[in-house]
């Protein structure tokens, strides 16, 4: 019984395999990251020196940085990235009113874009995987609800957190975050 019980979980997965490898099932891949971390020792290195500057006994708390910022004559695409959490992003009121007070002041100036991308466990390197994203503009019209406590009941104790749920954001693409970007990138080249 013990050897047909193996044979039977080798030969499912060996048609599993043969599956995922059928041309079918093939994932597309996109294109060659264009910047790469060339010494990703140095880089953790780099950040973890950062993170010594905060200690404790300090009357400043760590602080918080731009995931992503995209300059190109004057124009900014700026975005940062959240994980989800039971479909809920958490985005800490002082990083939201700074993005709000960024967004404002360079679009005074220039153009400004700040996404804000919820995420799952996703492989950026995969064009079909899907994030859910909200823009700048959208959050000061009201478009998203700016909740500090969860309306499903959950006790988060996160009043100085907004909490923006899943349902909220829109889904898209990878590949079609990237088109968003290009998009305001040949915006800036004819604008300015």
């Amino acid at each position: 019984m013990e050897n047909e019980t193996s044979d039977l979980i080798d030969t499912l997965y060996d048609k599993q395999r043969v599956a995922k490898n059928s041309p079918q099932f093939a994932l597309r891949q996109s294109p060659k990251a264009k910047y790469q971390i060339f010494d990703e020792v140095e880089f953790t290195r780099g950040r973890e020196v950062l993170g010594d500057l905060i200690v404790h006994g300090m009357l400043a708390s760590g602080g918080t940085d731009i995931d992503w910022m995209i300059e190109h004559n004057g124009g900014f695409v700026i975005l940062e990235f959240k994980g989800f959490h039971n479909d809920k992003i958490n985005i800490p009121k002082g990083q939201m009113i700074a993005y709000e007070k960024l967004h404002e002041k360079l679009n005074q100036a220039t153009r400004c874009y700040l996404y804000i991308i919820g995420c799952d466990d996703v492989d950026f390197s995969n064009p079909d995987a899907t994030v859910w994203v909200f823009e700048m503009s959208q959050w000061k019209k009201n478009a998203i609800p700016k909740n500090t406590t969860d309306i499903y009941g959950e006790d988060s104790g996160r009043q100085n957190k907004f909490i923006v749920y899943r349902e909220f954001m829109e889904e898209i693409k990878i590949e079609k975050l990237r088109e968003i970007i290009d998009s305001h990138w040949k915006e800036f080249q004819v604008t300015h």
